[in-house]
């Protein structure tokens, strides 16, 4: 009797398919509420002027424009043009100076020790090949040069929120849960060799009800928007009522405005 192993997964099929997820509604309605956990990954990292910062999966920018506020030679990295260019829109309004680039971050096209700081908040974590990912960090941020990360954790909000879309629309076979990078055991396992501060940290979603939440995110939250939009109606309904009960539950707003803490590791890696 033959036993076939599972195929690997296609991870450049995958990067292609949540290119398209990351680029459908608007993410960055989303990433301008973040932009406190960018301020406080600069802090945490110990940001100086003049110092080369790499900001990679960036986003909308929220960690390039901390660094551009800190005088510091920034570049944000994005394999989205549309992220790109808000992050853009967003340095010019504030008149900061930075470089904006689209790149890959499984493959970043820096040479080896190019920056001093490497930054990435809830962006690097949804790479489908970790390892990869984690080895281009180390290999563009010089030897004593820090990486900060902002990771969502599993079993704060976003993590309980991803397992709850994974039970409607389950992740691909074979791939790891991007939520391992809010892990000290997956962070040891990736940067082990050099040395890490972590600290848990919260960021607290306000908006102004449940269903205020619920409407922002299927609206412009690309991995909500395509769970929903591969159920038929009755699944949709059920997911908006798991989704409801779970911000019902972690709600301290007193009934004044949605109040819902979620939780991150906040990563300090300081290569060897």
């Amino acid at each position: 009797m033959t036993i076939h192993e599972p195929a690997p997964p296609d991870l450049r099929a995958l990067k292609r398919r949540q290119q398209t997820v990351w680029s459908d509604g608007d993410y960055a309605v989303i990433g301008n509420t973040l932009q406190i956990v960018g301020e406080q990954l600069c802090e945490a990292v110990d940001l100086r002027s003049g110092e080369r910062v790499l900001d990679v999966a960036a986003g909308n920018g929220n960690a390039t424009l901390a660094a551009a506020r800190r005088f510091a030679a920034v570049t944000s990295t994005d394999y989205v043009p549309a992220l790109l260019a808000r992050g853009q829109a967003r340095a010019i309004a504030d008149h900061l100076a930075a470089e904006f680039l689209e790149a890959d971050a499984e493959e970043l096209p820096f040479a080896e020790g190019s920056f001093d700081v490497v930054l990435s908040t809830f962006g690097v974590m949804f790479t489908p090949d970790q390892d990869r990912a984690a080895a281009e960090l180390l290999r563009v941020c010089r030897p004593g040069g820090r990486i900060g990360l902002a990771n969502w954790t599993p079993g704060g909000f976003i993590g309980r929120l991803f397992a709850i879309l994974a039970g409607h629309l389950p992740p691909p076979q074979g791939v790891r849960s991007p939520l391992l990078w809010g892990t000290e055991a997956r962070l040891h396992e990736l940067f082990g060799a050099h040395r890490l501060d972590v600290r848990r940290q919260i960021f607290t979603f306000r908006y102004r009800s449940a269903a205020h939440w619920l409407e922002v995110f299927r609206t412009y939250y690309g991995p909500t928007m395509r769970a929903f939009a591969s159920l038929p109606p009755a699944g949709q309904q059920t997911l908006a009522t798991e989704i409801t009960a779970l911000l019902t539950s972690l709600d301290r707003g007193d009934s004044r405005g949605l109040v819902v803490p979620g939780e991150y590791l906040e990563v300090v890696i300081t290569r060897a």
